[in-house]
């Protein structure tokens, strides 16, 4: 609970503000700059007890299972000579691994249940393709490949409600010229996710969920930019979300597995979706999700 709670108020100190975009309002910051590194310092203080934790069982062989913390340990950082990442480095790690390969994905999950109540035909017609696929059997991962609605569903989920608003930053290393303007050297751009998968000159009625759209030929989209950058969720090149085949998996697995046991209503009934977002780390529902379930009948 505590490192939930810490977490949060992290997240929440380093949101995207304005001095992240125009730095010469730094200097203005300064508050906030010194409650996020109280709260970071209150957070390398809570884990590395765990860290300590788990080297001891290590050392003393009272381990039985193999853990993400013990990858971490045999890491090797190679800058002038070989060394081991500090505790703190390793806090950093742990709190980039929990972040963004929970909330990001946690997030994606909701917003896909929120659309597939609002659109229950869409939700029906999953249902019947689990079905069609699997029969009784809970879904695995091996059936992903063979449910092309449920691709569909989830690549429209990832248009529609991207984890971020921006990607990474990325460095112009060459001169430019961008619709007029001269980008130099140096400069970072940022790519704002929605203004490419929301704009109309690429996509039609972009602001409709439509995971038809995948599915008829009338519109196509690679999620690693690979093939055009028309949606880039998990952004692109070399600075691409490491996590993105492993979030991908679980969103289209946990997707089938809540369809596939329950019909997903509104709550109350009769009511309409609210689809305002907001920014915590990743882009949630402003008002957390609310829904009735009833079982499958099988």
């Amino acid at each position: 609970e505590k490192m939930d709670q810490l977490m949060t108020a992290i997240l929440n100190a380093v949101d995207p503000k304005l001095h992240d975009y125009l730095p010469i309002l730094t200097p203005f910051n300064y508050n906030e700059r010194n409650r996020a590194l109280k709260l970071r310092r209150e957070l390398v203080d809570f884990v590395v007890g765990f860290i300590e934790k788990r080297r001891k069982a290590i050392r003393t062989a009272t381990v039985s299972s193999f853990s993400y913390l013990d990858t971490l340990f045999d890491l090797r950082i190679i800058e002038g000579s070989e060394t081991t990442p500090s505790d703190e480095d390793l806090v950093t790690l742990c709190s980039e691994f929990l972040n963004a390969g929970t909330d990001t994905t946690g997030a994606a999950i909701e917003w896909g249940i929120a659309e597939l109540i609002a659109n229950p035909e869409i939700q029906s017609r999953l249902y019947d393709e689990i079905k069609s696929t699997v029969g009784d059997r809970a879904v695995d991962e091996r059936d992903v490949d063979k449910m092309v609605l449920l691709q569909a569903v989830v690549k429209e989920i990832l248009r529609r409600h991207p984890p971020t608003y921006f990607t990474l930053s990325h460095g112009v290393t060459e001169p430019t010229t961008l619709s007029g303007y001269n980008i130099p050297v140096g400069v970072n751009i940022e790519f704002y996710l929605p203004g490419i998968s929301e704009d109309p000159k690429i996509w039609s009625e972009p602001k409709k969920f439509d995971p038809d759209r995948f599915l008829s030929g009338r519109e196509d989209a690679d999620i690693t930019g690979v093939a055009g950058v028309k949606m880039m969720p998990f952004g692109v090149g070399r600075r691409i979300c490491p996590g993105m085949g492993m979030a991908t998996v679980h969103v289209h697995l946990m997707i089938a597995r809540m369809v596939q046991e329950f019909e997903w209503l509104a709550y109350p009934p009769q009511s309409e979706m609210d689809f305002a977002g907001k920014l915590v780390f990743a882009v949630v529902m402003k008002k957390p999700l609310r829904a009735m379930v009833r079982p499958r009948v099988q």
